[in-house]
């Protein structure tokens, strides 16, 4: 990802997970195959991204990044879960499925309204 893209991908995708990272920080190396295997096991349901943060730094200072690693997950492009520092995956999984727990409760009053 990139500062270009950033808006657009959060946009686009009604659930979004972006690693805020840089080459140089070893807990993001370390944090690395975990988004990895996150990005897998919830493909199709949750946009996944990586963010350089030397390389693009308005989105970072836009959401106050100023540790990393930094997980932030989006909901219809609203920030709803931020996670700073190494994070073990079950600690992102979880905050992931309650994040589409809700979107699937909003999606069921919906369609109890219809």
């Amino acid at each position: 990802m990139t500062d270009a893209t950033f808006d657009q991908a959060i946009k686009d995708n009604p659930v979004a997970l972006i690693d805020f990272w840089a080459d140089w920080c070893g807990p993001c190396r370390a944090l690395a195959p975990t988004i990895v295997s996150l990005a897998e096991d919830y493909r199709g349901r949750v946009f996944v991204g990586k963010l350089d943060i030397d390389k693009n730094p308005v989105a970072s200072d836009r959401f106050k990044v100023s540790s990393i690693p930094t997980v932030l997950i989006f909901k219809n492009a609203k920030k709803v879960a931020k996670i700073v520092g190494y994070a073990p995956k079950k600690e992102i999984d979880s905050a992931l499925k309650k994040t589409l727990d809700k979107k699937e409760e909003e999606t069921e009053k919906r369609r109890e309204k219809a």
